[in-house]
């Protein structure tokens, strides 16, 4: 989860990851391939569209949706249920994994009868729908429990004293790393880790015929230290002993296994937009809107730049007030503030910033938000750390904003002029995504620095994923050579639905493990109806 196929190229180069540098090396077994995510370069878009066919309809990590009055978080049991259940609907297929599959540490299920740690799965009740490997299966055995009990109490001091060190050192960017964090890091590098291995060495050892499973820990220390920082490494260090493992237990297993590894989309490092510019995006719109800023915008300690950043957005806004700090940041607080029905909601993932009115019930227009906001587009647009905007116009359908009053219709938009830092295919997946019924009133996208490979995120993360822009777009597909290349040598792979493609092809060619014992290629997928979540 959030290797970067730059990053990947880097770790096995320098030796951190010596099962892949084998596997890559003088007689190769695998190939890598690189793909490009979609605009929504994060986990809940590229699983859900990997694993059952479609991610259409899911703009970013989280966003608001007007018919409902309720803001969609990927990943929330609720909200993943319901995601799962349209992509169904909306493919008639239930997922990738419907033959004899096991879906391990996922957002969704895929389709798979075998269930652990799933997400999509959480709210279900019954026997029907309840894991048989999960937490309670792997900590019924002792030795499983002592183990990783110390290697979870360990995790939690090495993150102590890596933070303690990079605050002394004076390491920027940096983010705060106290409060609760050490044990969520442990639990996704230690427990997580553990708990999904074990099951995934369960079902080859049962001879299942397919598995897919989601690793999370160095996309969780990425975003606190920074993709290429020494603590996100030794991630891998680890990890790649696991993969070592596993490929070691194919081995013993009864039936041929062929070892697939992919990531969901990398990371791009970066300051983060409140360190640089000393105010939120939230606190941005409000200026823009002429709404009460927190006092805190214009205090946090940040350079002289960013303080007079600050200060410009606020002249922009027609002089508004200054209230005091307001407590109820982030998802709750926002989800608070739509009830009141006026307030604009304002939303991040990663260096992504969805904006949405919820007292109109459509997409906002272009001339609609100007003759309600009439500073606001030009704040944000003419912001030094945002990109782009993507608004709907009345007259001239969706457009793309820029700094300095660039506009391209979207139905003009190709990979330059505004986009032309973001990289290959930034035009088609911006065009997609307007498309999408769901998609928020403004679309807001951070600036990227090509020079330095920097964004600077919506959300308190120095290693940042969610939008276009560097190294987060960029993912990686490894692949054994005994299957066929996922793409023709002159072709690419892009989106998270090809990559469904290129795994269904292999799996119902009948060329790897995943076509169940006594299963002939001939007889094809099967498709059967996910059952309805509990009430």
């Amino acid at each position: 989860d959030g290797v970067g196929h730059q990053v990947l190229l880097d770790a096995v180069a320098a030796g951190h990851m010596p099962t892949l540098a084998g596997w890559l090396g003088e007689r190769p077994t695998h190939r890598l391939t690189p793909w490009r995510t979609d605009w929504s370069s994060q986990t809940g878009a590229s699983q859900l569209g990997i694993l059952h066919g479609t991610n259409h309809d899911v703009p970013a990590f989280r966003w608001y949706e007007k018919e409902s009055g309720r803001i969609m978080v990927s990943n929330r049991p609720a909200s993943a249920a319901e995601l799962q259940r349209r992509a169904v609907e909306h493919t008639r297929d239930a997922g990738l994994l419907t033959l004899d599959g096991a879906s391990r540490g996922n957002l969704f299920s895929g389709g798979a009868d075998q269930l652990a740690l799933v997400l999509s799965m959480a709210a279900r009740r019954g026997k029907a729908t309840r894991s048989r490997a999960g937490y309670f299966a792997y900590f019924t055995d002792p030795a499983n429990a002592v183990r990783t009990a110390v290697s979870f109490v360990a995790e939690v001091g090495r993150e102590i004293g890596q933070s303690t060190r990079a605050r002394v050192r004076g390491d920027r960017p940096r983010v705060s790393r106290g409060g609760l964090y050490p044990f969520i890091r442990a639990f996704a590098t230690v427990v997580e880790r553990d708990v999904v291995v074990a099951a995934v060495i369960g079902d080859m050892l049962a001879g299942r015929a397919a598995v897919y499973a989601d690793l999370v820990a160095y996309d969780e220390v990425a975003h606190h230290s920074g993709p290429h920082s020494r603590d996100a490494i030794r991630v891998l260090q680890r990890l790649d002993r696991s993969i070592a493992l596993l490929a070691k237990v194919a081995e013993h297993a009864p039936r041929s296994y062929r070892l697939v590894l992919l990531s969901d989309h990398g990371q791009s490092p970066g300051e983060t937009f409140l360190g640089v510019y000393g105010l939120t995006l939230r606190d941005l719109v409000r200026a823009g809107c002429g709404l009460p800023v927190p006092r805190r915008a214009v205090r946090t300690k940040s350079g002289a730049e960013a303080r007079q950043a600050a200060r410009d957005a606020v002249r922009i806004a027609l002089h508004r007030p200054v209230d005091g700090d307001e407590s109820d940041d982030g998802e709750a607080g926002e989800e608070k503030r739509s009830a009141r029905g006026h307030d604009p909601i304002v939303l991040a993932s990663g260096n992504l910033g969805l904006i949405s009115f919820p007292d109109v019930p459509q997409r906002m227009s272009r001339e609609q938000i100007d003759e309600r906001h009439p500073a606001l587009l030009r704040t944000l647009a003419n912001h030094p750390g945002i990109g782009f905007l993507l608004v709907r116009s009345e007259a001239d359908g969706s457009v793309v904003l820029g700094p300095a009053g660039a506009e391209i219709p979207v139905a003009k938009l190709d990979d330059t002029g505004i986009l032309a830092t973001m990289g290959p295919g930034a035009a088609e997946a911006v065009r997609r995504t307007d498309t999408f019924p769901h998609v928020a009133d403004i679309m807001v996208n951070s600036m990227y620095d090509p020079a330095t490979g920097r964004v600077h995120a919506f959300e308190e993360q120095i290693g940042s994923h969610g939008g276009l822009g560097g190294e987060q777009s960029n993912a990686f597909l490894l692949s054994p050579l005994t299957l066929p290349p996922p793409v023709p040598v002159d072709a690419e792979l892009v989106g998270a639905e090809q990559v469904h493609a290129v795994l269904k092809r292999w799996l119902y060619d009948g060329l790897g493990p995943q076509v169940p014992l006594g299963q002939t290629p001939e007889s094809g997928p099967v498709t059967r109806e996910e059952p309805e979540p509990s009430p």
